[in-house]
C-alpha cells in the first residue's frame, strides 16, 4: 500500500514542496477530489482550493514555520471587524481579501489546471474586442477632421495628420468587423445623444462584413490621398472635414440599430460625399454633376423614409430587431408597398438601371481617392440595404421580388458596360463599369430571394455567397482601377485617354497596377473577379431546380447577360489600358508623363496584392461569407459550399475550382510558351524585320489605333441602344477645295434612359411648374385663403 501511495505521489509530485513531505507516508490521506463547480462560499476566501491536492493542506509550512495555524488569528480578527461593520461599529479602510492558503505556501509552487471560467487576468475573446475597435476607429476618423481644421495653415502637416488617422480608423474599423464576423452579435444604446429613441448600434455577420469593406477600404484610400494632395493648397480643411466625416458616417450605415440613427448616418454620409463631389467648383461639370447627385440622393432619402415608416408605424417600433417576425404578417400589399419604396431607396444609392445618372457625372468629378470609396463602398450601402430588406427587415419574401431583382441586376450589368464601351474619359469610363458590377452583385442577391422562396435555402445560401464575394472583390479592383486613373490625371493632366498613350515606359508601377485591376475587372482567372462571377454562374446554372417555367427564363435571361458582360467588360479594358499605356504618347503631356510618388503607389501596390490573395485564398475566406450567409437566413444541413484550402465545391459535386491549380497550370504554361517557341525556332535562325508601316518611312502618333476606332464596331452592333449622332466638319484649304485642312469628327451616344423616362419628367415638372404659378399673385390675403383652405381639409380628414 505504501509503494502505490509513493508512485501516486511521484506522479503529483509538482503540486507540493519538497520539504512539506515528512518522514512516513501513514500520514498521507487519501486523495481530495472536489466536487463539480466548487468555489469559495464567502467573496474573502478568494478562489477555491486547487483538486486533486495530495496530502494534508495543513502540512504545508508557512515560510520554514508550522503549517497554517499561523493564519487562524489574522482570520479571526477579520470576521470581527467584518461583524462590526455590519453592526454599525467602528469603520475603517477595508482590508484585502485572506488567501485560500497560507501565504507564502504557493510561492514557486505549480498548480494544476484550474476547470473554472476565465481568469479575470485573460485576455478576452477576440469578438469581445470589436465594439472598442470600432469605438478607437471612430474616434480616429474623428481626430482627422480636427487635425485638418487645427493645422489648416500648414497643409504639409495637416494632409499626413488628417489621412493618416483616416488610415488608421479604417485598420480600426475593419478589426472591428474582423472580430464580429466570428462573434455574437452585439447592442449598444445611448438614449440621450440624440432626440427618443436615442443611438442604437447593433452589429450582426452582414454589419461586420460591411465594416471590414469601409476599413479595408479606406486605408488604401487614405494613404493614396497623402501623396494625391501634395500640390493642392486651396480648400484642404473642408476637405479633410469631408472625408473623415464620409468615412465616420459610411462606417455607421450598417450597424444603425433604429430608423434615427440610420437615417442621421445615410444623410451624413450624402452630405459628405456631395461636398467631396464639389471639391473642384471650377471644372465646368461639377456645379451639375453635383445637383443631379444631390437631387437623386435626396428623392432615394424620401423612398427610404417613407418604407421605413410604414414598417415602423405596423411593428409599433422603430427598432429594426422588433420588425424580425413582424413585418412578415403584413397585408400583401402594404408589404410590396414597403419593398417598393424601400428598393427605390436603396436602389438609387447604388446606382442601379435607371436611377443611375448621378453615378458617371459625380464619380469623375469628385478627386479619385474619393471616387474609389464612392464606388468601392458606398453604392454597396445600397446593396446592404437590399439585403437587409430582402432577408431581415421583411422576412421571406415572394419569388417575384427575385425576379424582378434579376431583371434589375441583368440589364444594369448590360447596359454598364455597353456604355462603357464607347467612353473615352477614363474616370467616366470605370464608373460605368460600377453600374455593371451592382447588376452582377443583383444577380447573386436575386437568385438567393428566388430560391429562398422556392425552399433551396442550400442554393439561395450560395447566391448570397457569390454577391457577397463580388461585393468586396468589387470594392478591392475598382478602388485600385480609381487610384491608378488618379494617378495617370495627376501625371498627364487629362482624363481623355485619346491624348494618352506610351505611359507604360514612363509610369511602369502605375501601368502594372492598373493591368492587374483590369484583369480582376474582366473576370480573367485566377484573380478574384474571376471567383466571384464563378459563383455567381454556379447559382444561375442551378435554376433547374426552381420549377416555376417563368422563373427559369428570367434566370436564362441573367445568365445571358453575365456571360455577355463578361466578354464585353474584357474588350473594354482591352481598350482602356492599351490606349491609355501603350504604343507612342499621343499628347505632349503624356511624352512628359512621370511616375507618381511612393505614397501614391504603395495605395496601389496594397489593392493590387489584395486582387491576388483574394483569388487565391478564396477557399479559406468562403467559409466567413457562407457564415453570414446562414444568418441571413433558415439553418440548413446541406452546405451550400464545400472548401478546403485548395479546392470550392458547389453543392454535392455539381462543379469544384481550385484558384492555386488554376495559377500554377497558367503559369506553367506561360513559362512553356516562350522555350517552346525558342527550341522550335533554334534551327531556323533569327531573322529581323520592321513592322508594315502602309509604305510610310515615319511612323507617327496620328498612324495608331484610338479609342473611338477601338469602339466603332460595337456602336455598329448595338446602334439600337446607342442611338449615335454624327457629326462631320470638314474645314478646307482656301487655296483649293480640293485641299483638306482639318476635319473633325464626332459620332456621341445619347442615353435611352435619359431620353425616355427623365427627360419626359423634366418637361412634365416644368408644365406644373408653370400651372403652379398662376397660384403665386403676391396677394396676402389669397395665401391667407390657402392656409385656411388646407386647414380646413386636415380637420376634415383627422375627424373620427
Amino acid at each position: 500500500m505504501q509503494r502505490l501511495r509513493a508512485r501516486d505521489l511521484e506522479s503529483r509530485q509538482p503540486v507540493l514542496r519538497s520539504r512539506a513531505v515528512r518522514g512516513p507516508l501513514r500520514r498521507l490521506p487519501a486523495p481530495r477530489r472536489l466536487p463539480p463547480r466548487h468555489r469559495a462560499r464567502h467573496p474573502q476566501h478568494g478562489g477555491a482550493a486547487p483538486a486533486h491536492l495530495r496530502g494534508d493542506a495543513g502540512a504545508a509550512p508557512r515560510g520554514g514555520r508550522r503549517r497554517l495555524r499561523g493564519g487562524r488569528r489574522p482570520l479571526r480578527r477579520e470576521l470581527r471587524r467584518g461583524r462590526r461593520r455590519e453592526s454599525g461599529g467602528a469603520r475603517g479602510p477595508p482590508r484585502g481579501r485572506l488567501p485560500a492558503v497560507a501565504p507564502g505556501a504557493a510561492r514557486g509552487v505549480p498548480r494544476p489546471p484550474r476547470r473554472a471560467p476565465r481568469r479575470s487576468g485573460a485576455p478576452p475573446p477576440v469578438s469581445a474586442l470589436a465594439p472598442l475597435f470600432l469605438t478607437a476607429g471612430l474616434l480616429a476618423f474623428t481626430l482627422g477632421g480636427l487635425a485638418a481644421l487645427v493645422l489648416a495653415r500648414r497643409p504639409g502637416s495637416a494632409r499626413p495628420a488628417t489621412y493618416g488617422a483616416c488610415a488608421l480608423g479604417g485598420a480600426l474599423t475593419a478589426a472591428a468587423g474582423l472580430a464580429g464576423l466570428g462573434g455574437e452579435a452585439w447592442h449598444w444604446s445611448r438614449p440621450g445623444l440624440l432626440p427618443p429613441p436615442g443611438v442604437e448600434l447593433s452589429v450582426d455577420g452582414l454589419a461586420a462584413f460591411f465594416l471590414v469593406l469601409v476599413g479595408g477600404a479606406a486605408v488604401p484610400c487614405s494613404i493614396y490621398a497623402i501623396g494625391y494632395l501634395d500640390d493642392r493648397r486651396s480648400g484642404l480643411p473642408g476637405l479633410g472635414v469631408a472625408y473623415a466625416g464620409f468615412l465616420a458616417s459610411m462606417a455607421l450605415v450598417p450597424i444603425a440599430g433604429n430608423v434615427l440613427t440610420f437615417l442621421v448616418a445615410w444623410e451624413l454620409s450624402a452630405l459628405s460625399s456631395y461636398f467631396l463631389v464639389m471639391a473642384d467648383p471650377d471644372d465646368p461639370g461639377v456645379p451639375r454633376a453635383g445637383w443631379v447627385y444631390a437631387l437623386v440622393t435626396h428623392a432615394g432619402l424620401a423612398c427610404l423614409l417613407a418604407g421605413m415608416l410604414l414598417l415602423a408605424h405596423f411593428a409599433g417600433s422603430d427598432r429594426f430587431a422588433d420588425w424580425r417576425g413582424v413585418t412578415a404578417t403584413l397585408p400583401p400589399g402594404l408589404r410590396a408597398l414597403a419593398f417598393a419604396l424601400l428598393a427605390l431607396g436603396f436602389g438609387s444609392k447604388a446606382g442601379l438601371v435607371p436611377l443611375h445618372v448621378w453615378l458617371p457625372l459625380a464619380h469623375p468629378a469628385a478627386p479619385s481617392h474619393v471616387s474609389a470609396l464612392m464606388s468601392g463602398v458606398m453604392i454597396k450601402l445600397g446593396v446592404y440595404g437590399l439585403l437587409r430588406v430582402g432577408f431581415d427587415w421583411l422576412g421571406q419574401g415572394p419569388a417575384w421580388w427575385g425576379a424582378i431583382l434579376l431583371l434589375v441586376g441583368a440589364g444594369s450589368a448590360l447596359l454598364g458596360v455597353l456604355y462603357a464601351l464607347v467612353e473615352h474619359d477614363l474616370k467616366r469610363l470605370l464608373a460605368y463599369h460600377s453600374v455593371e458590377n451592382v447588376g452582377i452583385i443583383l444577380l447573386g442577391v436575386g437568385a438567393a430571394i428566388v430560391f429562398r422562396s422556392s425552399g433551396r435555402i442550400g442554393l439561395a445560401q450560395l447566391g448570397l455567397v457569390a454577391a457577397l464575394y463580388h461585393t468586396l472583390n468589387h470594392a478591392t479592383f475598382k478602388a485600385l482601377l480609381f487610384l491608378g486613373a488618379g494617378a495617370v490625371v495627376k501625371a498627364t493632366g487629362t482624363r481623355n485617354i485619346e491624348a494618352m498613350g506610351g505611359l507604360i515606359k514612363r509610369m511602369p508601377w502605375t501601368a502594372a497596377c492598373f493591368l492587374v485591376g483590369s484583369a480582376a475587372i474582366s473576370a480573367l482567372p485566377p484573380l478574384n473577379g474571376f471567383v466571384s462571377e464563378w459563383l455567381t454562374f454556379m447559382a444561375l446554372l442551378q435554376s433547374s431546380q426552381v420549377s416555376s417555367p417563368g422563373l427559369n427564363l428570367v434566370f436564362l435571361i441573367g445568365l445571358a447577360a453575365l456571360a455577355l458582360t463578361g466578354g464585353l467588360a474584357a474588350a473594354c479594358f482591352v481598350k482602356a489600358f492599351g490606349i491609355s499605356f501603350l504604343a507612342l504618347p499621343r499628347s505632349e503631356a503624356a511624352a512628359d508623363a512621370r511616375e507618381v510618388s511612393v505614397m501614391l503607389r504603395g495605395g496601389m501596390v496594397a489593392l493590387a496584392a489584395a486582387c491576388v490573395v483574394l483569388g487565391l485564398l478564396a477557399p479559406l475566406i468562403l467559409p466567413a461569407l457562407a457564415a453570414v450567409a446562414a444568418q441571413l437566413g433558415e439553418r440548413t444541413d446541406v452546405s451550400p459550399l464545400l472548401t478546403d484550402s485548395l479546392t470550392v465545391v458547389v453543392g454535392a459535386g455539381f462543379a469544384n475550382l481550385s484558384p492555386l491549380v488554376v495559377a500554377a497550370l497558367l503559369a506553367l504554361t506561360l513559362a512553356a510558351l516562350p522555350l517552346g517557341l525558342r527550341a522550335w525556332g533554334a534551327g531556323r535562325g533569327r531573322r529581323l524585320y520592321e513592322p508594315w508601316s502602309c509604305g510610310r518611312s515615319l511612323q507617327t502618333a496620328r498612324m495608331e489605333y484610338t479609342a473611338t476606332a477601338f469602339s466603332q464596331p460595337f456602336k455598329r452592333v448595338f446602334a439600337i441602344l446607342y442611338r449615335p449622332v454624327k457629326q462631320l466638319d470638314i474645314e478646307f484649304h482656301p487655296a483649293s477645295r480640293f485641299f483638306v485642312r482639318r476635319i473633325h469628327y464626332e459620332n456621341p451616344t445619347r442615353s435611352l434612359v435619359e431620353e425616355w423616362l427623365y427627360l419626359p419628367a423634366l418637361v412634365g415638372a416644368r408644365r406644373l411648374s408653370r400651372v403652379a404659378q398662376r397660384l403665386q399673385s403676391g396677394s396676402a390675403s389669397l395665401y391667407l385663403a390657402y392656409i385656411l383652405a388646407a386647414l380646413l381639409l386636415l380637420l376634415l380628414w383627422a375627424r373620427p
